[in-house]
């Protein structure tokens, strides 16, 4: 990439990742603190984790949409303003009834999508791939931080003060947007049948499955995964010394990951190195379930859970980016971003709802089954030509 290339990613992915941040901050804390609020039962648990998909899934097409139509940065804006009312919401909550409507709302700013495409449509095709990567590679990075941060701040703000911290975020991530020019869309089109048969071809419908599982595990996993820290006595119950545990996995995951997004993008072998990164996703999952955890134990199967996480962050935006045609890129990086909030909704219901009728255990049966159909699904796909 260019200079401006450069830059123009680093914006980019930056709005990404502070937004997600936000999002994602909450994920190591909830099912503890949860029982803070009034009316808190372990499916309302995995709700409020995961409602914000459900919104984000009905909203990123027409987000995506609009923003193929009027200009990305509009629709960028008007996406974060909603992102900042919900963590308001959610701040002043003392009910979890209203955290899961102030999580709602922050999904409701769509702009996953929006931010793909306006990066694709400032990157040449030629590097296209290498800023794809680099976007999914600091959403895995805004991940594995909000798990050490997150926790920090909620022992010394409380619950609700995560949430004011949140809402900031969203103000800074308007402050980079601010930033960005306005491009008048390249072409108008109808958001007609037809128009939309055009991203659900295989190729592109395989990825979608794939990002809606990844979620869907990440977000059971997160359901469980705190609860499980002080059920095992691995960290303090108010979770303040989650970085020790979570540190050494974000630098162990991200060398991990490295070598399998080299073999992807510098050497085209996207299809093997997915079909690998899913079985270290179910070695993960069936070993979660078995084996008793202990610090070393949980410190090895997180290393291979986000390795994977990671790794398949990285490479599935830019396999999107490749397939999708220019015109239609918003509509498919639309029908991407649907299927990665869904999954994190579908995550937080189903993970809530096994967790309330079984044990927080029962949870890894229904990921590991659910990344057996994902391997099932990924290894009837073509390797890409490039």
């Amino acid at each position: 990439m260019n200079k401006q290339e450069r830059f123009f990613a680093l914006k980019i992915s930056s709005i990404m990742a502070t937004r997600l941040f936000g999002l994602f901050m909450i994920f190591p804390v909830f099912s503890v603190y949860a029982a803070q609020y009034e009316n808190t039962t372990p499916y309302l648990i995995g709700l409020a984790i995961g409602v914000y998909g459900l919104t984000q899934a009905l909203l990123q097409i027409p987000f995506g949409y609009l923003s193929d139509q009027f200009g990305r940065k509009p629709l960028l804006i008007v996406g974060l303003i909603f992102f900042f009312i919900g963590s308001v919401v959610a701040a002043n909550s003392t009910d979890i009834i209203y955290v899961v409507v102030g999580r709602a709302l922050q999904g409701s700013g769509a702009i996953s999508a929006v931010l793909m495409a306006f990066l694709a449509d400032f990157v040449s095709e030629g590097q296209r791939s290498k800023a794809n990567a680099f976007v999914g590679m600091q959403i895995g990075l805004a991940f594995m931080l909000s798990l050490l941060i997150g926790p920090m701040i909620t022992v010394n703000l409380g619950i609700s003060g995560l949430f004011w911290v949140i809402a900031g975020l969203s103000v800074v991530a308007l402050a980079i947007v601010i930033t960005l020019p306005h491009v008048k869309p390249y072409a108008q089109y109808t958001l007609s049948i037809s128009n939309i048969r055009q991203v659900f071809t295989a190729k592109l419908l395989k990825l979608d499955f794939s990002i809606f599982t990844l979620h869907l595990i990440l977000t059971c996993t997160f359901i469980v995964m705190p609860l499980l820290l002080v059920k095992n006595n691995i960290v303090a119950p108010d979770l303040k010394d989650n970085w020790s545990v979570y540190l050494p996995v974000i630098l162990l995951s991200f060398m991990g990951m490295l070598p399998i997004i080299i073999l992807a993008e510098k050497f085209h072998k996207h299809k093997p190195m997915i079909v690998t990164v899913i079985m270290i996703m179910i070695i993960s999952q069936i070993l979660f379930y078995q084996i008793p955890l202990t610090y070393t134990t949980l410190l090895i199967l997180l290393t291979l859970f986000f390795i994977a996480f990671n790794a398949m962050e990285a490479m599935l935006p830019s396999l999107i980016a490749k397939i999708a045609t220019s015109d239609k890129r918003g509509l498919a990086m639309g029908l991407y971003s649907t299927s990665q909030f869904l999954g994190a909704f579908v995550g937080g219901v189903f993970g809530g709802w096994i967790y309330n009728i079984f044990d927080l255990n029962s949870v890894f049966l229904f990921t590991t089954l659910m990344a057996l159909i994902w391997l099932g699904v990924m290894l009837t796909m073509k390797q890409q030509k490039l």
